[in-house]
């Protein structure tokens, strides 16, 4: 029901935050040195909030699943879960993502921001019944990764110097615009179902064609945030050298190459496009940008 596979669409982000945080330049008293203690509670935070929100995510839609063609072999729809063990499952997944907190301690900013944090992942479970923004809002939830990896990483400096966390945060908007875009052309499969039912997306709202067109905006804005990223506050002094730039650009080419399968007369290789090559995306410019951070 989670989709573990599907982790590769934020965690190699919060990852890649966490690595530029303990890169990136400390000023005034502070010293900032890598603790195996951080790495571990952000991928247990990671796991217990994408578990719980996913499967609170199938729970607030198992109605709707069970009548969209494309859906109705979930698990809870067609009864290989109950309610019950999904509720379960996501009390438990909360619970240790809110245990996870406790790996950052005495810094005391990523308890203080869980529960709106949390709140978010739930909410976009609901979204699409109100706003066709839909697919921003799981961009946004999804783009929390890199911030609240670096403010687990540098919350005590980001206390006192706010403008710290500005490179997470343009990271984050690469992540946002990268998973709408994609989002949107997954949306596409759904567009007679979420019109005839009277839900929100943006290929009911623009059709399959203007979605598609709005999505490579969105790939687009992503780009030029990942080109922003060196020069932003304590990105400056990241020393972020060829392999990165060569990295964005394999991201380009591979956005572009993503666009090029899906026409809005054929869908059929949507989903090649929203997992195999996203899923090169996340991990290659992870990759890559770590090894240009320590090693190069």
């Amino acid at each position: 029901m989670i989709r573990f596979s599907h982790t590769i669409f934020a965690l190699p982000f919060a990852l890649l935050a966490a690595v530029m945080a303990w890169v990136a330049p400390v000023d005034g008293d502070h010293e900032l040195k890598f603790q195996w203690l951080h790495l571990v509670g952000i991928i247990v935070c990671m796991v217990g909030a994408r578990s719980a929100a996913m499967a609170f995510n199938r729970l607030a839609d198992r109605v709707i699943d069970a009548e969209n063609p494309r859906t109705t072999n979930r698990h809870l729809p067609s009864g290989q879960l109950s309610v019950g063990s999904v509720v379960a499952f996501t009390i438990v997944s909360t619970l240790v993502y809110f245990g996870g907190m406790l790996f950052f301690l005495p810094n005391w900013l990523p308890l203080a921001i869980s529960v709106p944090v949390l709140a978010v992942l739930f909410a976009y479970s609901y979204t699409k019944r109100f706003t066709s923004l839909a697919h921003f809002w799981l961009g946004l939830a999804l783009a929390l990764a890199p911030v609240c990896a670096w403010l687990a990483v540098r919350g005590l400096i980001v206390i006192e110097q706010p403008v710290d966390v500005l490179p997470a945060v343009i990271l984050g908007s690469a992540v946002l615009f990268w998973v709408a875009g994609f989002d949107i052309i997954y949306a596409c499969q759904d567009h007679d179902f979420d019109a005839a039912e009277n839900l929100n997306s943006i290929p009911v709202r623009l059709g399959i064609a203007g979605a598609l067109r709005l999505a490579a905006i969105c790939h687009a804005v992503m780009v030029g945030s990942l080109m922003a990223l060196p020069m932003a506050g304590s990105g400056q002094s990241l020393g972020l050298s060829w392999p990165y730039w060569l990295a964005v650009a394999g991201v380009t080419v591979l956005l572009v190459y993503e666009h090029s399968l899906v026409k809005a007369d054929d869908l059929q290789r949507v989903n090649i496009a929203f997992f195999n090559v996203n899923s090169i995306v996340s991990i290659g410019l992870f990759v890559v940008t770590t090894l240009d951070l320590l090693v190069i």
